[in-house]
């Protein structure tokens, strides 16, 4: 469901007067204008994508949003140590067709449009294409325990370089008095120490690609024996008030939105649930795993079918879909178990 700002407005800039005074004079000082906005109203809501640029503080024509992508919406605001807003979290996902991730988005690309006629709705508006966003890097948070292992990391290499700079200055007091011979035996002692060193560095790396590598052939393999089923044609089911789901629409559908729900039969009959969607090494959909049989979530047997082997439709107001599939209960069920 999209979100929009009313004429309420959202203050994304929490800078004020410093109290240089040590005292509280900036309090009560500051009030809201027609034009600021509040941040509690923008968490949660939806970010379009226009292919054209759009102008900051523009109007636009009533429903003028539909014309624009939705691509997500935003989880969080990230301040500086000045209270200045630096960019917002925008969770991504549908509109890519993979799982929800976070991007940062700088405020100085974000455009506010509103919409004309009495409603005076406002938009987040952006110029971006899939491209760039599928390139974007994820925006990675670091917790109080992530943050305590890099101090600690940091002290353990500071430590490190004390020691080694205590051990450098005590070979170089010990060069001054020791003969030529003793310098060169302890050079190739040192030598010999980081061969091993890098020797046994090497080995653990071969090992770690070793693993990684046969983990890799276990997964392909998985996934080749599940698919080892006669595929499924799409039903071409027509049920009045819904039509067939367009590419966009269906790319739109997020893992929250399908998992949980019902899968059809040809005629109408709930042949299962959509358990879990199954993401493959390019950032798509794979497989869908549907759950057949069963009662109250015991019993049932997860399948696993491909995108192309299910129909889905949506009704006319764009606010129910359904999900059908060439196949019964029992001849689901009879498929191989999805060993995920």
């Amino acid at each position: 469901m999209k979100r929009i700002l009313g004429t309420t407005a959202i203050i994304l800039s929490l800078t004020g007067p410093a109290f240089a005074d040590a005292h509280a004079a900036g309090f009560g000082t500051v009030t809201a204008q027609e034009t600021d906005f509040f941040a509690s109203d923008l968490i949660g809501m939806r970010i379009y994508n226009s292919e054209t640029e759009v102008e900051a503080n523009s109007t636009i024509a009533a429903d003028g949003e539909k014309e624009w992508d939705d691509i997500g919406e935003i989880n969080d605001v990230l301040l500086d140590s000045e209270g200045n807003v630096k960019a917002v979290i925008l969770g991504i996902g549908g509109f890519l067709g993979m799982g929800e991730r976070d991007v940062s988005v700088n405020m100085d690309e974000i455009r506010i449009v509103t919409e004309e006629g009495d409603s005076d709705d406002r938009f987040l508006v952006v110029n971006t294409s899939k491209e760039m966003l599928e390139k974007a890097p994820a925006f990675e948070r670091m917790d109080d325990e992530a943050d305590m292992e890099t101090e600690a990391n940091m002290d353990a290499n500071a430590d490190m370089n004390a020691d080694t700079d205590m051990a450098a200055t005590d070979m170089n007091a010990e060069a001054e008095v020791d003969t030529e011979t003793e310098m060169e035996a302890d050079a190739e002692a040192l030598a010999n120490e980081a061969e091993m060193e890098a020797e046994e560095a090497a080995a653990e790396t071969e090992q770690a690609v070793d693993e990684a590598t046969t983990e890799m052939a276990e997964g392909a393999n998985e996934l080749e024996q599940d698919m080892e089923r006669p595929m499924l044609t799409a039903p071409a089911v027509e049920r009045e008030g819904y039509a067939n789901a367009t590419a966009d629409e269906v790319a739109a559908l997020t893992a929250e939105d399908l998992e949980g729900s019902y899968v059809y039969g040809a005629n109408d009959e709930t042949v299962g649930e959509i358990g879990a969607l199954v993401m493959g090494d390019n950032g798509e959909v794979g497989q869908v795993v549907i759950n057949v049989g069963g009662f109250l979530g015991i019993g049932e047997k997860p399948v696993a079918v491909t995108w192309d082997e299910l129909q889905i439709m949506k009704n006319a107001e764009g606010d129910d879909f359904r999900i059908y599939i060439d196949s019964s209960k029992e001849a689901l069920k009879a498929q191989p178990e999805y060993q995920g």
